[in-house]
């Protein structure tokens, strides 16, 4: 996820493949441009890395702070008293901390919530919450429950999202375990959970069931697995109106890429370390066949690594509908593409009213209206238009 290089040069156009065995480039449509504002959200954030909110929620905004902490934010106030503080659990700095969370589809109900962290050790826990029964905007730190527990061979890509799907399944982004070169290969491994996206059935099991459609539900790999060939995707977004998965898989020495499919389909190989983007890493040349292609890159001239957003759906901008936006950890740019007919429809490079010093992450309301996390500045921002 967060990495210390110097900001990159000028713009350079974006490449999009088709995913044969033979890489072959498409021309893209021109890239647009085009001005939005950046409304802050009230308060200062220590290191904030993700934005979400409860489903209906509409009054309140939770921020998570990469040392432990949640933060709320109601009516447009930020209360004093975090949500919740696991900082005495969480082994936080670089890229480990607390890194997302995820409230259950049914969380008004039953008041379960999600959260992914390194512990002090700089292993993953996936472990679920329960708010207080005393106080909407209090957790039960007590009532914590392992849901699953995942090894880091070392202390960088470690994903780090936890999102529940359209299908009421709950998606983990795991990165390759780190180093460089994913050295033992490990995103390619159907017995490995590291450079995979996962996808856990927390309504069927405990602490969790294999859903039907995870391609080694029956075997051959970890039944737990939905895809593969990822470095590092330090945050996905599903778009339910398309039915569509994005994932910002960041790179390594020259590529950063953005993958769109089907959110259905299941067992995708996108590549890593075989590729990087859509080039040849390890071995070099190395074999195309069976692998799933961008549908944008981008080279380091650009940027170092790659921020996902989300497709915007809210209703407050109109003229922003149906824009995917992401970004760039070093160079801070705002940019945007819509997708249609299987292929990128439109590119729009953005001119935000306030710089960006660091983006580390996007997030998205109850209301579909999508925030810009600039963890630099430890500031959150409302795109709007």
């Amino acid at each position: 996820m967060i990495r210390t290089l110097h900001l990159a040069g000028v713009l350079s156009a974006l490449t999009i493949l088709t995913c044969t065995s033979t890489p072959t480039a498409i021309e893209l449509p021109p890239e647009g441009s085009g001005t939005v504002h950046l409304i802050a959200v009230a308060g200062s954030y220590n290191n904030p890395l993700y934005v979400t909110a409860p489903p209906g929620d509409t009054a309140r905004l939770f921020v998570v702070e990469q040392a432990g902490t949640i933060r709320v934010v109601q009516h447009g106030q930020l209360l004093a008293t975090p949500f919740m503080d696991i900082t005495g659990r969480v082994g936080s700095g670089g890229e480990r901390g607390l890194l997302s969370m995820a409230f259950h589809p049914n969380y008004g109900t039953n008041g379960f919530f999600y959260v992914n962290y390194t512990d002090l050790n700089g292993d993953t826990h996936v472990e679920r919450f329960t708010v207080s029964a005393a106080d909407s905007n209090s957790a039960d730190t007590a009532s914590h429950k392992l849901i699953i527990f995942i090894k880091q061979p070392y202390p960088n890509h470690n994903g780090g999202l936890v999102m529940f799907g359209p299908d009421g399944m709950l998606y983990i982004g795991m990165g390759d375990g780190g180093s460089g070169g994913d050295p033992q290969n490990r995103a390619q491994n159907p017995d490995s959970l590291l450079g995979k996206l996962l996808r856990l059935d927390v309504d069927g099991g405990d602490p969790y069931a294999i859903p039907n459609g995870n391609p080694y539900k029956n075997g051959g790999g970890a039944p737990e697995i939905w895809a593969l060939g990822l470095r590092n995707p330090w945050r996905f977004a599903f778009d339910p109106p398309r039915g569509l998965l994005y994932i910002a898989d960041v790179g390594e020495v020259t590529w950063e890429e953005v993958d769109v499919e089907p959110a259905s389909q299941a067992g995708l190989n996108y590549g890593w370390r075989i590729m990087e983007g859509a080039h040849c890493s390890n071995p070099n040349p190395c074999n195309f066949a069976g692998l799933t292609f961008p549908r944008v890159e981008y080279s380091h001239a650009d940027g170092c690594a790659v921020m996902g957003g989300f497709v915007y759906r809210g209703a407050l901008s109109p003229a922003l509908v149906g824009e995917y936006f992401y970004s760039d950890l070093c160079s801070g740019w705002l940019r945007s593409f819509t997708f249609a007919n299987n292929t990128v429809a439109t590119r729009t490079l953005w001119t935000p009213d306030i710089g960006l010093s660091s983006p580390h992450s996007f997030g998205q309301d109850a209301r579909g209206e999508i925030y810009v996390v600039d963890g630099g500045a430890g500031t959150v921002y409302r795109i709007a238009q």
